[in-house]
């Protein structure tokens, strides 16, 4: 689905339902170098099971146009006008890495559009060391190598992705050089210089009101549990589930996720 943002094609996946804003709204966001693939089966079950799904490409990203925003703001402001298009009132942010820091800025700005929020491999502050910032402005595929091996806790997960034969890995690591291919412009730095810049987590959790879940990985190295305290304590009613898995949770642990997923937005 596709809608026009300031003139440049914005893309959702709906998850192969025709979107309905009258349905409640569930609203995927995607992490630095990736696209709304990353959501495939939660994305999917959910719209054949009663709810309007919409799992965007960011700007730069995917099927959306226009160059990559450089700011978390910019990014929430440009999802808030998302959400103007597809005629939607209130919806279900459901983020992932900066996806989370996306739907946690924009659960500041319009509390009022937000239902729910839960936020998957979270972190604040989301630092990113100099090593990788300044390895993705030298030599990107080596940059997308480090976050690949980093992201996810083995090689061969057990159980992974249904479907055998499946390479979690080395589908992670063919979709981020897709998104380098796309978007030239050195979209990685872009990416996790963004994050590394947010300096208003702080603030916009302690403002959330709404229900708020994390699902966060018992073996993230990305952002481990430990960097997500300051959050979950800015949000004592927010839920905590954790899973097996590393940073890459929906894919080494699709099912897992997607149970959480389902109970919250029960």
């Amino acid at each position: 689905m596709l809608f026009d943002i300031d003139g440049a094609a914005a893309y959702c996946y709906t998850g192969g339902k025709t979107f309905d804003p009258a349905l409640p709204t569930v609203v995927f966001i995607h992490g630095a170098q990736n696209d709304h693939s990353v959501w495939a089966l939660q994305s999917r079950y959910l719209a054949h099971h009663g709810y309007g799904v919409l799992a965007v490409d960011l700007p730069g990203h995917g099927r959306s146009k226009d160059e990559a925003k450089r700011s978390v703001e910019e990014m929430a402001d440009w999802l808030l006008a998302v959400l103007d298009a597809a005629g939607v009132v209130q919806a279900a942010l459901v983020g992932h890495s900066m996806g989370s820091l996306i739907a946690l800025e924009l659960s500041q700005r319009a509390p009022e559009r937000v239902a729910k929020l839960a936020l998957l491999g979270t972190a604040y502050p989301m630092k990113v060391s100099d090593a990788l910032l300044n390895t993705s402005r030298a030599n990107e595929q080596a940059a997308i190598d480090m976050v690949n091996i980093y992201s996810h806790s083995s090689m061969a997960q057990k159980p992974s992705c249904p479907g055998p034969g499946f390479s979690v890995m080395g589908g992670a690591q063919r979709l981020m050089q897709r998104m380098s291919a796309l978007n030239p412009e050195q979209l990685f730095y872009t990416d996790f210089h963004a994050c590394n810049a947010y300096a208003n987590g702080e603030a916009a959790a302690q403002a959330v009101r709404c229900p708020t879940l994390f699902i966060l990985g018992s073996k993230d190295m990305m952002t481990p549990a430990k960097a997500t305290k300051l959050l979950t304590t800015a949000i004592p009613h927010g839920r905590v589930v954790q899973v097996d898995a590393g940073h890459s949770m929906m894919a080494e642990q699709p099912d897992a996720v997607l149970d959480a997923l389902i109970a919250f937005l029960r």
